[in-house]
């Protein structure tokens, strides 16, 4: 006990052994719905399902123990949603691309988050890029993830008129998403843990009740994970029409990552009088390093979870929490039968409860500067295009071209010009 405490400096953060094991039952709690989740998204995509809930929880553990051990922060780690969206529904579904290419996307992401987190290149990217894409990208990856979640559970139909409309909110499906998204919120609210995989497991009961699902049983030996191990197909990915796919995961992962650590670590008060996260090049080596990893083993992007404030909330302050984490989602594969009978419409409220996290962001837009109407493009154009990738190309155009309209030319970095160059290149001569 004694060379734990030492280890994760236990002592030195006024915790205690025990408070960082219940801290870390206490995010596995907030983010487990994503062994459910991630599933269902990538079956979606034409990947085995028994394999890709091995897969999850295998990258889940590998990120949380890296993170734990390496950087020695109490940041938990899982595949990302949002990332899964765009994985099955953007590149996989829209593109046309197969999934092991994909795969092979997400490792190149993967392994160039690494390249940038070594030489220190990181800080100079997140410099760069203009408060309002980050600000679209994140709100717009919100309304891609609610838009697909409306479609998964029924709410919303096809419409040859209109290309969509609303469904038959007195279905089964529709309504036990509406039941779901209500109960998380509402638990939400009342900070209870674990709140999303409660509105979740609630759904899954009362379709099993009402004969919508088929009882196949609770706990069995982990499913076979080769359908989907060590599939990448990396020289795949190296298609001129990929750059752009490539980009906007590293993009997506890497903003992701770099708000999740400044917000769980500003909330743990881990953050130094000189404004930098301790330990923050490990961290992102231990983020990037996971999600190359985990296309090895078969799921996309894995990245840090912002639900990790919520065993910072129960006391953790250590890297002993997101070993915690790690240990219990390796436990979690012998509960296979159980994420095989969480329907679709059972994960549907989930998604679009994360999905209204996503659109909060958009408090800390300048509405007042109407330069800064990149933020409605790519939030608009992500969802509509059903595309995150075209989302922020759009968006880096727009905020190019309105000031430089506007005379703002100083606005605009040299890194945005560049960017702005190939994506604008990427949609008119690809």
């Amino acid at each position: 006990m004694n060379a734990i405490e030492r280890y994760f400096g236990i002592n030195g953060q006024n915790t205690t052994i025990k408070t960082e094991i219940l801290a870390g039952v206490t995010t596995f709690l907030t983010m487990a719905y994503i062994i459910f989740v991630n599933p269902n998204v990538l079956a979606d995509a034409g990947m085995d399902k028994g394999a890709v809930f091995v897969a999850t929880c295998l990258a889940a553990a590998v990120g949380c123990f890296i993170m734990g051990i390496y950087a020695r922060l109490p940041v938990a780690l899982a595949p990302g949603m949002g990332l899964n969206a765009f994985f099955t529904y953007g590149v996989v579904l829209g593109m046309g691309y197969a999934w092991q290419t994909a795969l092979g996307a997400v490792f190149l992401s993967g392994c160039i988050f690494i390249l940038l987190s070594l030489f220190k290149i990181r800080e100079l990217i997140i410099n760069s890029i203009p408060d309002s894409i980050k600000q679209g990208v994140v709100a717009g990856i919100g309304a891609f993830l609610a838009f697909i979640s409306l479609q998964t559970a029924g709410v919303i139909v096809n419409n040859d008129a209109t290309l969509v409309g609303l469904g038959d909110m007195t279905a089964f499906s529709p309504a036990m998403a509406a039941l779901g998204f209500i109960v998380i919120v509402g638990l939400s609210h009342k900070k209870i843990p674990g709140a999303v995989t409660i509105g979740i497991l609630l759904v899954a009961l009362i379709s099993l009740i009402t004969g919508n699902t088929q009882f196949t049983g609770i706990i069995s030996a982990p499913p076979p994970i080769a359908p989907t191990l060590m599939q990448l197909d990396i020289a795949g990915a190296f298609d001129v029409a990929m750059i752009s796919v490539i980009f906007a995961f590293l993009f997506v992962d890497l903003f992701d990552t770099a708000g999740t650590l400044i917000a769980t670590t500003s909330q743990a008060g881990l953050i130094g009088k000189d404004g930098k996260i301790p330990n923050m090049g490990k961290a992102l080596l231990a983020d990037s390093s996971a999600t190359v990893a985990g296309t090895l083993l078969g799921t996309s992007s894995t990245t840090s979870f912002v639900e990790s404030v919520s065993g910072i909330a129960a006391g953790g302050r250590t890297g002993l929490v997101a070993v915690t984490v790690g240990v219990l989602f390796l436990l979690s594969m012998f509960f296979a039968p159980l994420a095989g009978m969480i329907p679709g419409y059972a994960t549907a409220g989930a998604i679009f409860y994360v999905a209204v996290l996503m659109m909060g962001t958009l408090k800390d837009v300048d509405w007042l500067d109407l330069t800064e109407a990149a933020v409605v493009v790519v939030l608009l154009f992500t969802p509509l295009t059903y595309s995150i990738a075209d989302g922020i190309a759009l968006g880096f155009i727009t905020f190019a071209a309105i000031k430089v309209v506007a005379g703002k030319f100083s606005d605009v970095s040299i890194p945005v010009w560049i960017l702005t160059a190939v994506l604008l290149a990427k949609i008119v001569f690809i």
